[in-house]
């Protein structure tokens, strides 16, 4: 196939990307050999160097076997940004298991159908959510939990203060003595020898979990080859060495396939220092990049909004940052221009999704970038626009995007019907409306069918309306994605009120029940009440007319 993309490719971007083939924990344990002392990572003024962080890692994983953990099983990791996070994930690997990301924001019924569906028996969960874990113990296949907390990685005196001002605060936690929970510290007290296990680059390491087109969350199965490639694709897009001496700010979840890769992963690979975030705080990461000199920072627009328009932002010493990747998102041309005037940074707009690992294009660093571009293909990536029969199409044609390399995907866990709709001849068929020009940068023209994207979050609109539709009032609910300035989209939720109803249950009432069933990011912030809903000749409701009447609306408003 033509791959004009390659004449545009930064000096030193190889068209192929070697990487080596070996389990992904190998990245670690050659970083810390070949420098033990080498900072690894800073939680909140807590410092581990990569000899430290790798005993840690190797000692969970001889913890996890001790606790019966087999090749194959399945971990689950319900934790923010921290060391722990870094550890489990890679003692979960070495142990010759498989790792299941969680998002500590998942609502018990979220969760409950993730450990199901994956068949977690070992869950690694931050201590102040263990309430949720209560709530769906008794229906989940979960046999063994590890319990930690944030105070198990702060320095002194902050680790003797947190829980006095968790208690004050009311968000502490008493945790229940039970035979299934075991410690972090005590799990951390195994021998640094984990028995072997025989772990090839094309066995499953990763479960990470995506809404796809229907709105039902499942399982992209990503291999260890999967997740490597992705790594040394990222670094070979950096030409030259400037992640020597990186420091990483690891504000971007790692329980999110993009911070995992981008953020965690490439940083074990290069040796680089990660300043781990738990969560995003603008005067926080502002705060972090002046005091360690930050030099990457990966993000999604509504990070670098808030981080351009903070106040004081241009007298604060940021000049360290050199290379931004954004993602999750489309990124407004004028964020990136306002970020590089006052960093002196390149921030570049990338694309990807959970069944590749995720990256797959990319915006040149010091080679020509186009306005609404989400770039050129990776190296060892190959990506086409297609027919609805399957058929090239050339460059200028819209269809659907196609990728294909040793990032894509192995499937989807226990679902093989989706899989061979997603997966053919080892192309993996985005969902996404594309089109490529001459020159082989690519643009995305519409996303998969409704998925709204709001400050980097995928939110299916079906799991909002369904948990809208158990509400006793509802008649009937769409929910859309309406623009928005700083998250990009926001969730509307059009609703139809049962007779009887009307004017007894308003938008309080209903945010309030979408709140105990949804993480707090898919909870709708507009509201609007109808007598009805547009709807085709057969009755399904017509949510593109409900977006295009919002779009006019705020065209008329300007």
């Amino acid at each position: 196939m033509d791959r004009p993309w390659y004449a545009f490719y930064d000096e030193g971007v190889p068209h192929e990307v070697e990487y080596p083939e070996v389990p992904l924990y190998e990245l670690m344990r050659r970083t810390a050999e070949a420098d033990p002392s080498k900072q690894a990572i800073d939680f909140l003024g807590k410092r581990m160097s990569y000899g430290e962080l790798w005993e840690a890692t190797r000692r969970f994983a001889r913890g996890l076997q001790d606790l019966g953990v087999q090749p194959g099983d399945r971990v689950a990791i319900m934790l923010p940004n921290s060391p722990q996070f870094v550890i489990a994930f890679y003692g979960t690997l070495l142990a010759g298991a498989v790792a299941v990301n969680t998002n500590p924001l998942y609502t018990p019924r979220e969760l409950s159908h993730q450990l199901r569906d994956s068949g977690t028996e070992t869950l690694v969960i931050l201590d102040l959510l263990w309430p949720r874990f209560e709530e769906v113990a008794g229906e989940v296949p979960v046999k063994n939990v590890v319990t930690t907390g944030i105070q198990d990685y702060l320095p002194f005196p902050k680790n003797w203060l947190f829980p006095l001002k968790a208690k004050k605060e009311g968000t502490w936690v008493n945790l229940p003595k039970r035979p299934e929970r075991h410690g972090w510290r005590s799990v951390l007290k195994a021998p640094p020898e984990p028995a072997p296990r025989e772990v090839g680059i094309d066995d499953l390491a990763l479960l990470q979990y995506t809404g796809g087109t229907t709105g039902v969350s499942k399982g992209a199965m990503l291999s260890h080859r999967n997740l490597i490639s992705n790594v040394y694709q990222i670094d070979a897009w950096e030409p030259g060495q400037v992640w020597k001496n990186g420091v990483m700010l690891s504000v971007i979840p790692f329980f999110h396939v993009y911070g995992m890769t981008v953020s965690m992963n490439y940083s074990v690979m290069r040796g680089m220092k990660m300043v781990l975030l738990p969560r995003f705080d603008i005067a926080e990461v502002v705060a972090a990049i002046e005091k360690h000199g930050v030099t990457h920072f990966p993000g999604v627009p509504t990070m670098y909004v808030a981080f351009n328009t903070f106040p004081g932002i241009e007298n604060r010493n940021i000049r360290t940052i050199k290379v931004c990747l954004s993602g999750a998102a489309p990124l407004p041309v004028e964020v990136a221009t306002r970020f590089e005037e006052l960093t002196g940074a390149k921030l570049v707009e990338g694309y990807g999704l959970t069944e590749a690992a995720p990256v797959t294009h990319c915006n040149p660093l010091y080679g020509k970038r186009k306005v609404g571009s989400i770039g050129l293909p990776f190296p060892s990536v190959d990506a086409m626009t297609v027919d609805p029969e399957g058929n090239p199409l050339p460059p200028g044609e819209v269809g659907e995007l196609a990728v294909k390399g040793p990032n894509v995907m192995m499937g989807y866990w226990n679902r093989p019907e989706e899989t061979a709709q997603t997966l053919k001849d080892g192309w993996l068929f985005t969902g996404d409306v594309a089109r490529m020009d001459e020159e082989g940068y690519f643009y995305i023209v519409d996303r998969k069918k409704d998925m709204i994207i709001a400050g980097g979050y995928n939110i299916y609109p079906r799991e909002v309306e369904e948990v809208l539709y158990q509400h006793p009032a509802v008649k009937e609910a769409a929910v859309v994605g309406v623009p928005d300035a700083y998250r990009g989209e926001t969730v509307k939720a059009f609703v139809v009120l049962k007779e009887g109803y009307e004017g007894q249950v308003d938008e309080e009432e209903l945010k309030a029940f979408a709140k105990e069933r949804l993480a707090a990011y898919k909870v709708p912030k507009l509201w609007e009440f109808r007598e009805e809903l547009p709807k085709t000749a057969v009755g399904k409701i017509l949510r593109r007319m409900l977006r295009k009447e919002e779009e006019e609306k705020q065209r008329s408003a300007r």
